[in-house]
């Protein structure tokens, strides 16, 4: 049977470790983590798939009512026990129906996109850097945790971090009990925000985690009487929340960083394979913004301004350039990588890694060049210079993002045609929702009005 000899040896160990139960997790469309729970001696079943789930029953797993349901077969070698809940033990999996991988599971799809990686030599690499606000219910429901916690610029801020310090110890406690080398944790550039960074990973190592993160924030969090947001831009007045994605491509067999090099006319550190994945990248970055920007509200969080600091600090374009913030793909200090801005914390992680290594490895496979290299602070170009710069805004709404991942295949042939439509069809739904719904803002600035 599937994964026996496996399963056996790592349920006994986990038992002998105090385990009670063990979680068959996968996630729905927007990355939350779904799943059933088992005593520990039902482990072996588990690990070969005796979770059965309708799809039908969540977002973006599409199957209509009478369709077999899905199983979820636990990855073995991903697996973590929970350090908030230590007798419980979590694997995220992937989703099979009738024996066959089921296409549209975004960890199925991350799957494929890694293999074809892998046969071209390469391992994908990724560091998630993850922002986030911690906040408590107050008089108007979003207060910040520390009455300090008032600078109109308060990123870095020692004090206000310092207030945080409870929650803030425990996560980062967790998250190096699991083995992640957390290296820098900070007050980010918005009152109640934060940042926590931790060691690259494999691919689908690092989606695991983001997933896991998440779940992790929340609980500590919920632990100190707070919660945790990952809403990309909860406040019209404040940074919005990113999750930038930083990637590279090691050689399969040496683990050497192949987009490293000390040879870059553009003096960034970035070899031509890591420009051709770039190029990829930014060929498909308008259908890409409708899954690394996934909601109505992402798009409050990709403009130039709407922050007390002065900045969004958020990519308005699809560009490339060296260690500047205003561009949507960013070469760091020190090369070797690519940083895309414009993912946030909405994102299913998994698809957002999968699209973004899809195009970059088109890049690669076509030898794709860079057209335009931006050193400068590009909020300050002049709207008239856009074409002459070669710059192109990235969609500014949903359904603008929507309308360019319908339209270019390259969705479709990554996603999958299951997916993709349904992909578009609830996203659809919920900017046409949007668009019809009548705000609070609306009612109190025109209803004494008419």
């Amino acid at each position: 049977m599937f994964q026996d000899a496996q399963a056996a040896t790592l349920g006994k160990q986990l038992k002998e470790d105090g385990v009670r139960f063990a979680i068959a997790g996968y996630t729905d469309l927007h990355g939350n983590l779904k799943g059933k729970m088992v005593p520990i001696d039902h482990f072996v079943q588990m690990a070969n798939g005796s979770e059965l789930f309708t799809g039908a029953a969540l977002d973006g797993l599409p199957q209509d009512v009478s369709d077999e349901e899905l199983s979820a077969r636990p990855d073995l070698d991903r697996g973590v026990v929970l350090p908030w809940r230590e007798e419980v033990a979590l694997f995220l999996s992937n989703l099979y129906v009738a024996g066959e991988e089921f296409e549209a599971s975004t960890r199925n799809i991350l799957a494929r996109q890694t293999t074809a990686a892998a046969e071209l030599g390469y391992t994908f690499n990724l560091g998630v850097e993850t922002e986030f606000f911690v906040l408590k219910e107050g008089e108007t429901g979003t207060d910040n945790l520390s009455d300090r916690d008032t600078l109109d610029k308060p990123c870095y801020a020692i004090p206000t971090l310092m207030d945080n310090f409870g929650w803030l110890q425990e996560l980062v406690d967790h998250m190096n009990t699991l083995g992640w080398d957390v290296y820098s944790f900070d007050h980010e550039d918005a009152q109640g925000q934060f940042e926590i960074d931790f060691a690259y990973a494999d691919g689908m190592t690092m989606a695991d985690r983001v997933v896991i993160f998440r779940a992790m924030a929340s609980e500590v969090a919920r632990k100190h009487g707070a919660y945790a947001t990952f809403m990309p831009k909860p406040f019209a007045d404040r940074t919005g929340s990113g999750a930038h994605f930083n990637m590279s491509l090691a050689d399969a067999e040496s683990g050497q960083n192949i987009f490293e090099t000390d040879h870059d006319p553009r003096n960034a550190g970035l070899s031509d394979l890591g420009y051709h994945f770039a190029a990829g990248i930014l060929r498909h970055a308008p259908a890409i913004c409708a899954v690394i920007a996934p909601t109505v509200n992402s798009y409050k969080r990709l403009v130039r301004q709407g922050s007390m600091s002065g900045s969004t600090w958020a990519p308005i374009f699809a560009s490339c350039g060296n260690n500047n913030r205003t561009n949507m793909l960013r070469i760091p200090l020190g090369g070797g990588r690519v940083e895309c801005r414009a993912v946030d914390s909405a994102a299913n992680p998994h698809l957002a890694a999968a699209l973004l290594l899809a195009a970059g490895l088109e890049g690669i496979r076509e030898k794709t060049e860079l057209e335009h290299f931006h050193t400068d602070n590009l909020y300050e170009v002049d709207p008239a210079d856009y074409g002459r710069r070669g710059l192109s805004l990235l969609p500014r709404t949903l359904g603008d993002a929507i309308d360019a991942f319908e339209a270019d295949p390259f969705t479709r042939e990554i996603c999958g045609e299951a997916f993709w439509k349904s992909f578009i069809d609830y996203k659809r739904g919920e900017w046409e929702s949007y668009q019809t719904a009548v705000t609070d803002w609306e009612r109190d600035r025109y209803l004494t009005f008419y």
